[in-house]
């Protein structure tokens, strides 16, 4: 089981330094702003969509490790999907961190991140992106707070 942890915490390490989708998007169709108040991570998540379907996604911001690198897993796993889709995905993924410790569904990627659960102060780092996508998916005008 360490191996299997080892390449997690790699692929966390991975993300967090060179984060994919790492950017302000020019023709972002939704936006929202996300802050972190136990740690001070902040990010801004720019989607763009098209019929529905999340065509686009990116972020910028500056964080922890673990925020970084959440919201880079995100930003790769939301590309393709229908807003509902990525609602789901946002509802197994915070399952996933603050529930009985299984997704209720594969996450893929996603599920290297399950072991922040094992920390609880740092949940709040890692659902940062998460709850900034509900935002802007919702269209929030006001910053979200992982408080």
């Amino acid at each position: 089981m360490s191996a299997l942890r080892d390449l997690y915490q790699e692929v966390i390490v991975d993300h967090g330094r060179r984060p994919r989708n790492f950017g302000r998007m020019a023709q972002a169709t939704r936006r929202a702003e996300g802050y972190n108040p136990l740690c001070g991570d902040r990010l801004t998540l720019y989607l763009r969509l098209a019929d529905d379907v999340i065509v686009e996604a990116s972020f910028e911001g500056a964080g922890c490790a673990i925020s970084t690198a959440s919201a880079s897993l995100m930003t790769e796993a939301l590309k393709g999907m229908t807003a509902a889709q990525a609602e789901i995905l946002f509802t197994n993924f915070h399952a996933m961190l603050t529930g009985n410790g299984t997704a209720p569904v594969p996450l893929g990627k996603l599920e290297t991140l399950a072991g922040v659960r094992e920390f609880p102060a740092r949940v709040k780092c890692a659902t940062l992106a998460w709850h900034t996508l509900h935002a802007a998916l919702h269209g929030a005008d006001e910053p979200v707070s992982t408080e």
